[in-house]
């Protein structure tokens, strides 16, 4: 039986003035992620230089990226300029899917990419081979299928359990957890499944990511000078793009069905920080995704020019 038709979110504040300062803030960065993830994809996709195996996965990266962001992001910005922050049951369940779909498609793609990583760097004769175009493309496809298959999990689990009242969230976005209190069944077995489901498999992925990144720094001693200091750019940018996505999951979902105050603070890196530092991350330390900006950017210039003669 469920009598909940909506509910209501009480945002990350209640102070007006403190809800117009995180507005403007939260808008700057919605708009840096939506712009930055954009590029990549459009100078990946558009540069004849960067047509690795790596790019194509890190073009995939940034559009789950600007997605996941866009499933949070506006709304709440837009709750900020409300009084009454309400989401309707449905639209609860969907921003719930579209967060855990995104996220798992994300966790395996980033599995994918230290794949690629460790084939390139210590079976480089081997990879053209094992890394060619129907290969990126299954691996590619196996990571929506994943996390698709992930987010229908938890959905399925979620959307049969009865909520009688109170409908009141304490988060900005509809979560697992938030949920969970809500609900008028006994729910610590399905707390234990999304444990299980989410956070101790961000953790054994976590470990497996950590370890292969470390074999292939140890595996870097064979190889010359100028190859270390590239491998070791990328992998750099890699694992800290692994760091900033997986510690603030497992710390939100490996643990019992308990919330903390911190758990709002936590889902806005994870949600709204971590997409609009991850083309940073990539282009700050990548010469060739500088340069091909760069190319782009004066090709643009150059056809503005013509037009206007």
């Amino acid at each position: 039986m469920n009598n909940v038709t909506e509910f209501i979110l009480l945002g990350l504040t209640q102070n007006p003035d403190v809800q117009k300062l995180l507005l403007a803030v939260f808008t700057v960065i919605y708009f840096l992620t939506v712009a930055g993830n954009l590029l990549i994809v459009v100078t990946i996709t558009t540069s004849r230089t960067l047509g690795s195996p790596m790019y194509f996965f890190l073009s995939f990266l940034s559009f789950i990226d600007g997605c996941c962001s866009s499933t949070m992001a506006p709304k709440m910005i837009f709750d900020l300029l409300t009084e009454k922050k309400t989401i309707s049951f449905s639209g609860c369940m969907t921003q719930l899917f579209a967060e855990h779909f995104f996220g798992g498609v994300e966790i395996i793609l980033l599995t994918v990419m230290a794949y690629d990583r460790y084939v390139a760097i210590c079976k480089p004769l081997h990879y053209m081979i094992m890394m060619n175009r129907q290969v990126c493309g299954l691996l590619v496809a196996m990571a929506w299928a994943g996390g698709f298959l992930h987010a229908l999990i938890q959905i399925l689990f979620i959307v049969w359990l009865p909520f009688c009242g109170p409908n009141v969230i304490d988060h900005f976005i509809c979560d697992l957890f938030p949920l969970l209190k809500l609900s008028c069944s006994d729910t610590h077995i399905f707390g234990l499944f999304v444990a299980a489901n989410s956070g101790l498999m961000c953790l054994l992925i976590f470990s497996i990511l950590i370890t292969s990144y470390i074999l292939i720094l140890c595996s870097l001693r064979t190889h010359n000078t100028e190859g270390q200091r590239k491998a070791l750019s990328t992998c750099t940018s890699h694992v800290t793009v692994v760091v900033l996505f997986f510690i603030p999951c497992i710390f939100v979902y490996l643990r019992p069905m308990n919330t903390f105050p911190i758990d709002k603070s936590v889902a806005v890196f994870y949600t709204v920080v971590t997409p609009m530092l991850n083309p940073f991350i990539y282009t700050l330390r990548n010469s060739e995704v500088k340069n091909a900006m760069r190319k782009l950017w004066s090709q643009r210039l150059i056809l503005g020019n013509n037009s206007c003669e």
